[in-house]
């Protein structure tokens, strides 16, 4: 399972932005997941609580954002977020999209204790 990895360098950034800015723990972590990123959230979230265990994040509240689909379409210029893996505009019904978000994991917040 790559989430394993993803979370040990999840847990490392965000060890090293505290350590930066001289906090002694992290409070919460909020991260975002693209549905298209390849992570599986449930997984990620069991993997983080088994690995946070003696680091900085161990008491944190941990949040998963789900990033749906967001594509631009060439041929109308809307920006949609995609209901169902179909790739097709809402608007105009065109193939032609540029994808725009949800294909990263991002850690997005951290909230940090003096």
């Amino acid at each position: 399972m790559h989430e394993y990895s993803i979370v040990q360098s999840l847990l490392d950034q965000c060890e090293e932005i505290a350590k930066k800015n001289d906090a002694k723990e992290i409070i919460k972590v909020v991260v975002k997941i693209g549905v298209m990123s390849g992570v599986e959230p449930n997984l990620l979230k069991t993997a983080f609580d088994t690995f946070k265990e003696g680091t900085m994040c161990e008491k944190c509240e941990y949040i998963q954002n789900i990033q749906k689909v967001k594509v631009r379409c060439f041929d109308c210029n809307a920006i949609s977020e995609l209901e169902k893996n179909e790739y097709a505009c809402p608007k105009c019904q065109s193939v032609e999209l540029d994808v725009i978000d949800g294909e990263d994991l991002m850690l997005m917040q951290l909230e940090l204790e003096d």
